[in-house]
C-alpha cells in the first residue's frame, strides 16, 4: 500500500462545486422567508454559511485522520451514535417537530442525532462485512449480521418515526453488502422480505399511507396533502429551460412550503429553469462516479467499502428528495445535501467527505 502525497482534486473538486452551488441557491431560496412571519433572512443565511465554514474545518481535520482510525473505533462509535440518538425519547431532551420525535436539545443548541447514527452504521457496517469476507457468500456469517444491525437501527428509526433515514441506511447496507461479495439470491430475499414489512408498516402507520395516497392521486387534496407536491410542479414547470433567473422565483415567497429545506429542489429548478437542474443531478452523478473511482483504487476492503457505503448514504438521500419534489416517488422528508437548509446534516455531510479524501490519499 503506497500513500499518495495529495487527495483526489478530481473528487474534491466536485464537493466544492456541490457547496457553492448550494450556498448560491440557499441564499437565493431563503430570501422567500422575508415574506414569512417576519422571518430574518441575513440569520439564516448566516447560519448556514456558518455550517458550510465549520463542516469545511472538520472536512479538513478529518481528512488528516487515517482511516484506520474509524475501523478501530468503529464499534464505539456505533454505540455511542445508539446511545445518543435513543436521547430524542427523554422529557425535556428530545424535541417533536412535524409529527416525528428526531431532535435533540441541549441548551440553545439542537441536532438531529439520527445524521450521526447512519455514518456511525456505515463504519461499523463495513468494519463488520470486511471481518466475515470469508463468510460473506453464507447465508448465517454474511446476511444475517446484516440484518441484526438493521434491525437494531431500524427498531430506533421507525420509533421516532424517521422512514426515510431507515431507507438510506438501508440501500447503504445493500450495496455494500453486495460489494463486499454477497449473494444476489439473499439480496432479493431481504428485498422481498422488507417489501412486505414495509406495506404493513404503511399499512400500520397513517402518515405513510397518506404519503402514498398523495403520490398516486396528488389531486385529491390539493389544499391539504397533495398542496406541497402541487406547488412543487408548478414551481419546477414554470422554470421551464432556463428559468426565470437567480433571485426571481415567485413559489419560494408564499406558495411553496419549506423552500429552504425539502422543497430547495424546486426553486432551483424555478430560477434556473430544466438546465439547471439537470446541472444539479448532474453534480451528484459525478460525486457518485469519483467515490467509486476512489473506492475501486482503495487500498484494502474495508476502505473501499467504507467508501462506497458514504457515497450511498449522500446519494440516496439526495436522489430521494429531488425525486419526491419531481412526483416520481412519494414525498420524503430527507435534504438534499449540500444545498438544504441544516447545520448538523451539512457539518456530518462534509465529515463524510472528508474520510472519503483521506481514503483518496492512498493506492493499492
Amino acid at each position: 500500500m503506497l500513500r499518495g502525497r495529495q487527495v483526489d482534486k478530481v473528487f474534491l473538486s466536485i464537493v466544492s462545486t456541490l457547496i457553492l452551488v448550494g450556498l448560491l441557491i440557499f441564499t437565493s431560496a431563503s430570501l422567500g422567508l422575508l415574506s414569512r412571519n417576519g422571518a430574518s433572512f441575513s440569520s439564516v443565511a448566516m447560519s448556514q454559511f456558518a455550517s458550510v465554514v465549520i463542516g469545511c474545518i472538520l472536512a479538513y481535520i478529518v481528512s488528516k485522520i487515517p482511516y484506520l482510525f474509524w475501523r478501530r473505533a468503529s464499534f464505539y462509535i456505533f454505540l455511542i451514535s445508539i446511545a445518543v440518538t435513543l436521547l430524542v425519547f427523554l422529557p425535556n431532551i428530545g424535541l417533536t417537530f412535524g409529527g416525528g420525535r428526531r431532535w435533540i436539545a441541549i441548551g440553545s443548541i439542537s441536532f438531529q442525532p439520527g445524521e450521526f447514527l447512519k455514518v456511525a452504521f456505515v463504519i461499523y457496517c463495513a468494519h463488520w462485512l470486511t471481518s466475515a469476507k470469508d463468510k460473506i457468500t453464507t447465508f448465517k456469517g454474511g446476511l444475517l449480521p446484516v440484518i441484526v444491525l438493521l434491525t437494531i437501527v431500524g427498531v430506533i428509526l421507525l420509533k421516532q418515526p424517521d422512514t426515510d433515514t431507515f431507507v438510506s441506511i438501508f440501500l447503504a447496507a445493500m450495496g455494500m453488502y453486495i460489494v463486499a461479495g454477497g449473494k444476489y439470491r439473499y439480496l432479493f430475499l431481504i428485498i422481498l422480505i422488507s417489501a412486505i414489512g414495509f406495506a404493513a408498516l404503511v399499512f400500520s402507520r397513517p402518515y405513510l399511507m397518506q404519503r402514498i395516497t398523495t403520490f398516486i392521486n396528488p389531486a385529491s387534496d390539493p389544499l391539504g396533502s397533495g398542496y406541497q407536491i402541487q406547488q412543487s410542479l408548478i414551481s419546477i414547470g414554470s422554470g421551464k429551460l432556463f428559468g426565470r433567473g437567480f433571485g426571481q422565483s415567485i413559489q419560494k415567497f408564499s406558495y411553496l412550503p419549506e423552500p429552504i429545506g425539502d422543497s430547495i429542489f424546486a426553486v432551483a429548478a424555478e430560477e434556473f429553469g430544466f438546465i439547471g437542474g439537470t446541472f444539479i443531478i448532474s453534480l451528484f452523478l459525478l460525486f457518485t462516479l469519483g467515490s467509486l473511482r476512489i473506492a475501486t483504487r482503495a487500498p484494502d476492503m474495508y476502505s473501499g467499502l467504507l467508501t462506497v457505503g458514504i457515497a450511498i448514504l449522500i446519494v440516496s438521500g439526495s436522489f430521494m428528495n429531488i425525486a419526491s419534489m419531481l412526483g416520481v416517488i412519494p414525498l420524503s422528508g430527507l435534504p438534499l445535501l449540500f444545498v438544504s437548509h441544516g447545520g448538523s446534516a451539512m457539518m456530518l455531510t462534509l465529515v463524510q467527505v472528508g474520510i472519503i479524501l483521506n481514503i483518496s490519499k492512498y493506492r493499492k
